[in-house]
């Protein structure tokens, strides 16, 4: 499968000085990876550290390119998108402005293209593209979140919590949509407390439990262990 690689070694970051991940290794190839764990695990941490929104340190890389700590706009002309948890969205703004916000550090001529492939990824959206996005759905929101991601033309996605809130037509929905975004070449890293549909959609997951990785293996591998079963599936 095509797609980009990173390399995470010796990740640590935090808040105010309190460590929250501590000396985290991480291999992400291409496809689909998932971060699985409890609240305060330290999942929203790691990505918005591999993201730039906050200093970390150890090492990342993608595709052999170091990253630099704490520079956002340094990841995004790397090729990251990160969509972060509760869709951050502008809700006196349409659909189709929200999502050209996404194109903000692209050259004007390909703003155009990448919205025409948007509302041909998203046909939805392109329906409501001039609805305000603070009068659409919880699910047609998160929608216009991952497209204004894609806007900024990313080799690697980051998605925290995609399916919170949802309901489960809506994120079957929007798994698949995932799924063909990495079907796409672009290599996806997801945080999501929906273990079973996550693990059914990813290639790979890793179990993160007070800032250290504590399970990582093939997905249906992860989806079928008794650690992962009892923990977080209720199956004793």
């Amino acid at each position: 499968m095509s797609g980009s690689q990173m390399r995470v070694r010796g990740l640590a970051a935090g808040y105010h000085g309190f460590e929250v991940i501590k000396g985290l290794d991480l291999d992400v190839l291409p496809g689909i990876t998932v971060v699985l764990g409890p609240n305060g695990a330290g999942k929203t941490t790691l990505l918005k550290s591999l993201a730039g929104l906050l200093p970390r340190a150890g090492e990342a890389s993608l595709d052999g390119v170091a990253l630099p700590s704490g520079q956002a706009t340094t990841c995004v002309r790397s090729g990251l998108a990160l969509v972060a948890e509760g869709r951050q969205l502008f809700p006196q703004m349409s659909v189709t402005e929200n999502l050209e916000l996404g194109a903000w550090l692209a050259p004007a001529r390909l703003r155009g293209e990448r919205l025409a492939r948007a509302f041909d990824d998203f046909p939805r959206l392109k329906e409501r593209a001039g609805q305000l996005a603070g009068t659409m759905s919880g699910g047609e929101q998160q929608m216009v979140a991952v497209a204004r991601a894609m806007m900024s033309g990313p080799r690697f996605l980051m998605l925290d919590e995609p399916s919170l809130g949802l309901a489960p037509r809506m994120v079957d929905e929007l798994l698949a949509i995932v799924r063909r975004i990495a079907g796409q070449g672009v290599t996806v890293l997801m945080v999501e407390q929906n273990v079973r549909k996550a693990l059914q959609t990813a290639d790979r997951g890793y179990v993160l439990e007070r800032g250290r990785i504590v399970a990582a293996g093939d997905a249906r591998t992860l989806l079928h262990s008794d650690v992962i079963r009892q923990a977080y599936l209720g199956v004793a």
